[in-house]
């Protein structure tokens, strides 16, 4: 792997761990063991939960994995031969210690000349979607899954590796309880769906003021909220029009689906400004991950006129407040033209790593940005991070 001249040191908003078997299940309390199973299929592993048998990581053991940055031409280029999602991601390798351990992790980070991560869980995505039945066992098997990443990995590893544990919000007292009990362990940045919160009485958004002494909590904290990609529930919209009831399926070609596949984090953005709660709680430290920047003109542009048309609909200009967060585009977007929608300050580097979907050498992320100042691409590249989590 060729090493690069950096200027500065890269703060990586955007790595991942894969989890082990008993990531969800080794600190649930007897009352829920039974609720997340793996089971063989065929020959195959499955997880299930409440019963119900997920296709959503067809692969939940993560012995075997896609080769990092396997889709990197897929995501530049496209797939003009009509290759096979199997095709796109090419012969699996092996799970390696560096993606289960945070001591091979940080060799390899060294090797990638990667300084610091944000870590991201995979598997924790699909928890709260095939969970929403029952809000007591998501917070139950988030604090599970969580007291593992503690254990496994630590919050703040050496100053280098930051793993993000997830926050569930049903019930709101619980919510403020796992927060409270990760940033006691040292956690700088925490996970939130960026999804309807599923509740007693149906979903309902973050955003209202229900949840207000949550938010109130985490800026006293001080803590980064960060907002992933992740299973937000919209599948079953697109299933209506298909006719065909069935759950998010990330590696499943469904074209109907990928062209609405944004508007989770779309909407989600929507709601921090049109429910309040970025008006109430200005000081809200807010991130997109993994959710790239497609969707964010349109939005500015639609609140821009929905704004002009109903003022009082806001207690001010709802396009500087969304402005106010900071995103992490996909390395093959244009990062010049959302520098300058949303000022570099605001714009996070992340490589995705080692998911097949990000970057398999993260430092190139650099030529994607070569044009900007370097001042700015210092920013971009880990000083913005460094700063949202006083580090």
């Amino acid at each position: 792997m060729a090493q690069r001249d950096l200027p500065y040191q890269l703060f990586d908003a955007d790595n991942h761990l894969y989890e082990t078997k008993e990531a969800l299940t080794k600190f649930l309390p007897k009352q829920y063991q039974g609720a997340v199973k793996y089971v063989e299929v065929d020959g195959r592993t499955k997880i299930a939960i409440r019963g119900q048998i997920s296709e959503y990581i067809p692969n939940p053991t993560f012995d075997v994995v896609a080769a990092p940055g396997a889709m990197e031409d897929y995501f530049k280029n496209g797939n003009p031969e009509g290759k096979s999602k199997r095709e796109i991601f090419g012969k699996p390798i092996r799970a390696t210690p560096a993606f289960r351990e945070p001591g091979p992790r940080l060799e390899l980070m060294d090797e990638l000349q990667i300084e610091r991560a944000l870590m991201f869980p995979t598997l924790a995505s699909l928890v709260e979607e095939r969970m929403k039945e029952d809000p007591e066992l998501i917070h139950a098997v988030v604090h599970s899954l969580n007291e593992w990443l503690h254990e496994t990995w630590s919050f703040n590893y050496k100053d280098r590796i930051f793993t993000v544990p997830v926050v569930s919000l049903p019930i709101v007292d619980k919510a403020i309880e796992e927060l409270e009990w990760v940033v006691e362990r040292g956690a700088k940045a925490i996970l939130v769906r960026p999804a309807p919160v599923p509740g007693f009485r149906g979903p309902r958004s973050f955003a209202l003021p229900e949840f207000d002494p949550f938010w109130k909590r985490v800026v006293e904290l001080d803590v980064l909220v960060t907002m992933h990609s992740s299973d937000s529930g919209y599948a079953r919209y697109a299933s209506e029009w298909d006719g065909v009831q069935q759950e998010m399926l990330p590696f499943v070609t469904n074209t109907f689906k990928m062209v609405n596949q944004w508007q989770p984090i779309r909407d989600a953005m929507a709601s921090w400004v049109c429910h309040g709660a970025l008006f109430r709680f200005p000081e809200l430290k807010i991130a997109v991950i993994e959710n790239g920047a497609q969707w964010l003109p349109g939005l500015l542009s639609d609140l821009a006129d929905i704004y002009k048309k109903a003022p009082e609909g806001f207690p001010s200009d709802p396009v500087e407040m969304i402005k106010k967060i900071y995103v992490s585009p996909f390395w093959e977007e244009d990062l010049i033209e959302l520098s300058g929608l949303i000022g570099p300050d605001h714009v996070l580097f992340g490589s995705d790593y080692p998911h097949p979907e990000g970057l398999a050498e993260p430092a190139r992320y650099i030529d994607e940005i070569k044009e900007l100042p370097v001042a700015d691409q210092a920013k971009i590249m880990g000083g913005n991070l460094a700063r949202l989590l006083n580090v």
